[in-house]
């Protein structure tokens, strides 16, 4: 497989992506990593700084950053899948004000951690504007900062700009407003798990590549390779999970997908703005999301690829012509400066894990040693670093502020059966990308957009649904 031709951040970093070796055999460790995307690399090395005389061992079905850790938006923010008011009904409004600050420090600790390993990732602390460009639009970013306010977050955690107030940070077509927020940085996702992968080596773990994981059970990972004995399984896998044996509906694999255009002209960045490379979105239902990149690119994704029967993926799936062409269309449509024809070099793909509560989740069942972190709905970047330094800790047995927060130890229900998971996922997808085309038309909210969404499918502000009942089996 030529991994370089899986996103643009793969083709783009400095190395070669030569598989590390493979399992060799059995074999023990005091904890085994199932998987080396973010969640598996940042759990590694949180675990090795805190106690260099644990065995660790992480495999990989494929090669360090092969899932969404190497085709992601490159966007490290402070964003949690779960909203702050969804969060303060679940737990009351300190442990949600609580798990948002950790969420904030989060960004700063990645970019410490980017520093002191020396990781070269074009890490750029510049925060997020996300624009109204509809007067629908601006009603929703004046309803989330006056929950930020009601909820406890600090003034600058979250600002409300007028029109010159956006248009001066991201000068898209129709700007009304917007809202900005300081805690995100803009990266080059693959270079970042690249390094991280790096790291956790030189701290002495071992990396297997190309070992893919066929079961997972208390005490031991299986693999074609050997089987790994270890008191304690991580399972890291995200997207990935529904291929192992007992987690078909554990989590759903939803698609985004990418484009991003040759690098840009000075006096075209002129004119959009991002000068201080701010991540963007706006305020639609189905979500996009961009940055500006180190070498004056605009990388620009969003939803609306389909869901496939079954849990199913497949690297098929990652490209969409009709995707790519509607991204293509809404990047035109936001920054008509760059014609009519967006000059787009690369599109790319990958799923991210959904669970049915849309809650992401970490914890350690102690009385197995089985251990998990995910379900990030695309918000995953900034919230695997958070995962694995709670997960160092859980599994040492430290109790902190991190182990504290109010997402350790929650469990999900389970997906429906097919085919009313495929049914359901779809179904939302295309009701998201109605509502848009309903507010565009008439200039009123739809309302009945929003009841019936799951929060990945929409914009950042509005709180998730209640899931309606399951159908078991």
């Amino acid at each position: 497989m030529r991994y370089q031709e899986l996103s643009h951040w793969l083709s783009t970093v400095d190395e070669p992506l030569t598989p590390r070796p493979a399992l060799p055999g059995d074999t023990d460790a005091d904890v085994v990593v199932v998987g080396a995307g973010y969640t598996g690399l940042w759990t590694a090395y949180y675990l090795a700084r805190a106690d260099p005389t644990l065995r660790i061992v992480v495999l990989e079905a494929e090669i360090a950053g092969y899932g969404a850790s190497g085709r992601n938006g490159g966007w490290c923010s402070a964003l949690f899948p779960t909203a702050l008011p969804a969060l303060a009904r679940r737990h009351g409004r300190e442990p949600a004000l609580a798990m948002q600050r950790a969420m904030r420090d989060t960004v700063a600790e990645v970019g410490r951690v980017v520093a002191a390993e020396g990781i070269d990732c074009d890490w750029r602390h510049g925060g997020t504007v996300l624009l109204a460009r509809t007067e629908v639009q601006l009603g929703r970013a004046r309803t989330a900062v006056a929950e930020a306010r009601e909820h406890g977050l600090d003034p600058d955690d979250l600002v409300l700009l007028d029109a010159a107030g956006a248009a001066a940070r991201c000068a898209a077509e129709g700007v009304r407003g917007g809202t900005y927020t300081p805690h995100c940085a803009a990266l080059h996702p693959a270079k970042l798990v690249r390094g991280l992968a790096r790291a956790v080596c030189r701290l002495g773990v071992r990396l297997h590549e190309r070992s893919p994981v066929t079961a997972i059970r208390p005490g031991a990972v299986v693999t074609p390779h050997g089987t790994v004995r270890a008191e304690v399984v991580v399972r890291a896998t995200e997207a990935y999970t529904p291929a192992l044996p007992g987690h078909r509906r554990t989590v759903a694999p939803v698609y985004s997908l990418m484009v991003v255009t040759a690098p840009l002209p000075a006096r075209t960045w002129e004119r959009i703005g991002l000068a201080d490379r701010e991540t963007f979105s706006d305020y639609r239902h189905l979500v996009v999301y961009g940055q500006r990149t180190a070498d004056g690119r605009l990388a620009f994704g969003g939803r609306g690829a389909p869901y496939h029967f079954g849990s199913r993926v497949s690297p098929g799936y990652d490209r969409e012509p009709r995707v790519f062409a509607a991204l293509r269309r809404t990047l035109g449509e936001l920054f008509p400066v760059l014609g009519p024809d967006v000059p787009v070099d690369d599109a790319w793909g990958g799923p991210l894990g959904v669970a049915r509560d849309w809650s992401a989740s970490v914890g350690l069942d102690r009385s197995t040693g089985l251990a998990w972190a995910g379900g990030y709905v695309g918000d995953g970047v900034g919230t695997s670093n958070l995962a694995g330094r709670t997960l160092a800790d859980l599994v040492r047995g430290v109790e902190s502020e991190l182990t504290a927060l109010p997402w350790v130890g929650h469990r999900s229900p389970r997906w429906e059966p097919e085919p009313l998971r495929w049914l359901a996922i779809n179904a939302g997808l295309r009701v998201m990308s109605s509502a848009d085309g309903v507010e565009r038309r008439t200039g009123r909210p739809a309302r009945r957009a929003t009841a019936l969404s799951p929060s990945w499918a929409t914009d950042p502000s509005p709180s998730p649904p209640p899931p309606p009942a399951h159908t078991r089996r």
